[in-house]
């Protein structure tokens, strides 16, 4: 659908809407304006956790006898790959410490640990994803290209696979994602040279994160190397598993909009705002959830202001919340595990072809266009 057929937005006059992103322009410039020691405090006191973390993690691993402490190992790795990812990886290459102007923490040095480089997923999520969110054929996220997320998209006879597949992505997240960035990139490069250096460059970093964690501590380990070998691929697993749920509550979550290009149609600004609030969902968290998360239960708030610091999205929040409030538009938020697991029933129903499954709930709660 475009942005003017969809029903929460119906009642809004064009002054409501220039109202509206003053609103939220206010909001981004007061952050922009109060930005300052305690945010640099923060960024670098949660990289020398998650580093520390790490380390400690992988001595206990190498270290310990017993499965207490190889659990206790695993467990600790799993947590530091998810702040390194989460609230790391993804928030620095979004931009959001570009202001310190600290060329460590700076989106375009910052090579996080994981298959996909960092350069690649930039294209791919920061132009791709967030600039055209949620609209068809155009944000990659959407479906990640093998699974029909909303009735708008045509149902075809490999939908019926798209369970497995959904658990297969869940599992394998990080190497769809290195995928989805390099495919992305190839698209818009322009001479074969090029795309080589494109390929070059992921063969590299996929070599790289594989040697690193599967050969490189494993052989540090000496005779314990089976130990830590699997203790890499647990906590490579659960990182992953923990980072597809997250983005999947973010954007496949019940009562998120989908969008046809023409949504895109002179779009304003403000109507930008606008399609990023009912593209996008919310799920409650307390502080450590959020942290885990990397404040993506914020999604929201992420969405609106993808380069503000992500420990500032609680305090946006509460500024949203009453935007939306004032405006009569949705704030689309509730418990993880409601979240997820309507998700993943919206997935399943639309597996089948619509013929089969007209008129269920769980198949138009993703607004049909």
């Amino acid at each position: 659908m475009a942005i003017t057929e969809v029903a929460e937005y119906a009642h809004l006059s064009e002054s409501d809407l220039d109202a509206l992103g003053a609103a939220l322009e206010s909001i981004r410039r007061d952050v922009e304006n109060s930005r300052g020691a305690s945010d640099r405090a923060y960024i670098q006191r949660t990289i020398v956790f998650q580093r520390c973390l790490e380390v400690t993690a992988r001595l206990v691993i190498a270290a310990t006898r017993g499965k207490l402490g190889c659990a206790l190992g695993t467990t600790a790795l799993a947590t530091a790959k998810t702040i390194e990812n989460m609230e790391l990886g993804h928030n620095i290459c979004h931009g959001q410490w570009d202001w310190m102007n600290d060329p460590e923490i700076h989106s375009s040095t910052w090579e996080w640990d994981m298959a996909g480089v960092s350069s690649q997923w930039r294209y791919a999520h920061n132009y791709r994803h967030h600039v055209f969110t949620n609209v068809i054929g155009m944000d990659d996220d959407l479906g990640y290209g093998i699974m029909r997320v909303t009735p708008d998209q045509p149902w075809g006879a490999g939908n019926l696979l798209q369970p497995l597949r959904n658990a297969l992505l869940g599992i394998m997240f990080e190497w769809g994602i290195a995928l989805q960035g390099w495919e992305s990139e190839q698209r818009g490069a322009a001479t074969r040279a090029e795309k080589s250096a494109l390929t070059r460059a992921l063969a590299r970093k996929v070599a790289r994160q594989a040697g690193k964690d599967y050969v490189f501590f494993p052989a540090l380990s000496l005779r314990r190397w089976r130990r830590t070998l699997t203790a890499n691929a647990v906590a490579n697993l659960a990182r992953n598993v923990w980072a597809y749920v997250v983005i999947c509550c973010g954007h496949f979550a019940d009562g998120t909009q989908k969008f046809t290009p023409a949504a895109l149609d002179a779009e304003t600004k403000s109507e930008w705002y606008l399609r990023q609030m009912l593209g996008t969902a919310n799920f409650h968290a307390g502080p450590v959830l959020a942290f885990l998360s990397g404040n993506l239960c914020y999604q929201i708030e992420h969405h609106l202001f993808p380069d503000l610091p992500s420990n500032r999205y609680a305090q946006i929040a509460v500024q949203v919340q009453a935007v939306c409030a004032r405006f009569g538009l949705p704030y689309t938020t509730g418990p993880l595990a409601r979240q997820y697991l309507r998700t993943l029933r919206t997935i399943v129903a639309l597996a089948l072809p619509d013929r089969v499954v007209s008129g269920r709930d769980c198949v138009y709660a993703v607004a049909p266009g």
